[in-house]
């Protein structure tokens, strides 16, 4: 049976608390799971911030968001593989997540994006994308910024997980 890249793939890391240094090598799974384990032993209030943290990663980004958005070569654009219809909010909210995670990937230089950007890659017209950008900023799903380019717009943490959370709600 041959192994896949993902198997052979080897990781080390060394944790050092106080005077104390730890060394871990394996798989990246193993590793992050002996890490933890180890972190948690040893600092006990890091196991409880880590429980309670909410941050999300590239990887669950992609895992979350798999049958709504699409990295092409004209850039990331919301494409719905569900059959189940979005509202403009959530078309919104889909595509400043794809930028973040075009930022992520370091493809773009910023996550965020301002209205004109999202009016031309959804194809919404320019009042509803300026009405529901008001409303996700009034509920602090997504984030807006001034500068002297002008507003731009970011998805918020607290962004993401509404928008998981409603459409998971959908399936």
């Amino acid at each position: 049976m041959e192994s896949t890249e993902e198997e052979r793939l080897e990781v080390t890391v060394i944790v050092t608390i106080k005077d104390t240094s730890v060394e871990f090598r394996g798989t990246p799974e193993a590793v992050l799971d002996s890490v933890h384990r180890f972190l948690a032993r040893e600092v006990p209030n890091l196991d409880l911030a880590y429980r309670i943290s909410l941050n999300y990663s590239l990887p669950q980004l992609m895992d979350m968001f798999a049958s709504y958005i699409r990295l092409t070569p004209e850039g990331p654009r919301v494409i719905n593989d569900t059959g189940k219809r979005l509202s403009d909010k959530e078309v919104i909210a889909l595509q400043l997540v794809a930028y973040k995670m075009m930022f992520e990937l370091r493809r773009f230089n910023t996550p965020s994006m301002t209205a004109q950007e999202i009016q031309s890659v959804t194809g919404l017209k320019p009042k509803s994308v300026s009405s529901r950008l008001s409303e996700l900023v009034k509920a602090g799903y997504v984030e807006k910024e001034v500068g002297e380019q002008g507003a731009r717009y970011r998805i918020t943490t607290q962004g993401i997980q509404w928008l998981s959370n409603t459409l998971a709600s959908k399936r």
